[in-house]
């Protein structure tokens, strides 16, 4: 539980994050905070003064409590962490993130840097709170993979922050289009193009698609299953095109797929990613459904999963690895550049082609399934 000092410290340090107090601003008095938290003078004070000597804050005698400018020291902070960067991921021990972060260590290790590896779970708050920690500590770069990155990013503020203190960061698998920060990102709609243009150039006719769309890659693999439809000259039926989100990934697709199917054909289905694709066939299975005879499925990530399952699947190819050696060398150029005080090389954002890997679970449609 936390204490009501540290309720009021982290308050007021969010403030300060999140640009609400700007450099040289007054804060509130002791007395508006002992109104607002319902705490005593006492609590107030010690944490004034601890964010003070932290450097968060300065005093004036006779005038108050005035917000540092912390862009003008962040080189000389006693708190700041020597040679370490921040790598911030959805998840870290799930599916293709470890392969990402291996990547991205073994180069950063090369070049003496220390990791510090943060998961937000997809999940908007806590990625909040470990920007907070990160500007707390004036890490010398961050990665950062965006956390539900389709809507509009609410914690913009820490990232201006990041960008006011000349703290680099850079963004992989996605990335926030209002900052408009270097990128490391798959060719998301090319690669759902050509999942299920595979599907189609093999005879399938009634295919399903099934995409987590509260991150911009899903919506973009999902624009390319339909233009792979348009391209085909194929008409789109609605009910054959799955949405869901991060919350509904373990019930949805897998309810949907079952009623779908328990009312009408389909011959094939193109997956957001490997993961769900190994969900779906579990409940295939249960359906009696073989695959690739009755049902081909395509994912997406070639991860671990497409390769060892019993059934092997064709999927898309997803540099993994690469991407975390190339975010560790971006970052790294990013931070020479701003010690040297030159313009960074190679700055410039990088997208991969995706590469679509066949393996046995798909075929050509048969012709009485057409």
């Amino acid at each position: 539980m936390k204490t009501k000092k540290s309720i009021v410290k982290e308050s007021i340090k969010s403030k300060i994050i999140e640009g609400i107090y700007v450099p040289n601003q007054k804060i509130h008095s002791e007395s508006q905070l002992m109104k607002q938290f319902g705490v005593s003078r006492h609590t107030v004070r010690l944490a004034i003064g601890e964010l003070a000597a932290e450097g968060w804050l300065y005093r004036e005698q006779g005038s108050g409590t005035f917000c540092a400018d912390r862009s003008a020291n962040t080189d000389q902070s006693t708190s700041r962490l020597e040679n370490n960067i921040a790598i911030i991921t959805t998840y870290i021990s799930d599916y293709i993130f470890p392969s990402i972060i291996r990547g991205a260590e073994a180069r950063l290790s090369e070049e003496g840097y220390q990791v510090s590896i943060f998961s937000t779970n997809n999940d908007s708050n806590i990625e909040k709170t470990i920007l907070e920690k990160i500007l707390s500590q004036n890490f010398d770069g961050v990665i950062v993979e965006p956390t539900r990155s389709t809507f509009s990013n609410p914690n913009i503020g820490y990232y201006l922050e990041l960008e006011r203190l000349s703290i680099p960061y850079i963004m992989i698998n996605a990335f926030y289009e209002e900052l408009e920060p270097v990128s490391i990102v798959m060719d998301d709609e090319a690669g759902g193009f050509l999942q299920t243009d595979h599907l189609i150039k093999n005879g399938h006719k009634k295919i399903l698609g099934f995409f987590k769309t509260d991150d911009i890659q899903g919506k973009r693999r999902m624009k390319g299953f339909l233009k792979a439809f348009r391209k085909n000259n194929l008409p789109i039926i609605p009910d054959c095109l799955i949405t869901y989100s991060t919350e509904e990934k373990d019930t949805k697709p897998a309810q949907e797929l079952e009623r779908i199917l328990s009312t009408q054909e389909a011959t094939g289905i193109v997956c957001y990613n490997d993961e769900l694709a190994m969900k779906l066939i579990q409940v295939l299975r249960q359906m009696k459904k073989r695959i690739p005879e009755d049902i081909s499925i395509v994912g997406y990530d070639d991860s671990i999963l497409a390769q060892v399952s019993e059934v092997k699947l064709t999927t898309i190819s997803h540099p993994k690895s690469k991407m975390g050696e190339d975010a560790a060398l971006k970052i790294i150029n990013l931070i020479n550049s701003k010690q040297k005080k030159t313009d960074p090389h190679h700055a410039h954002s990088i997208t991969y082609n995706p590469e679509l890997i066949i393996r046995s679970s798909t075929k050509e449609v048969s012709k009485e399934n057409i």
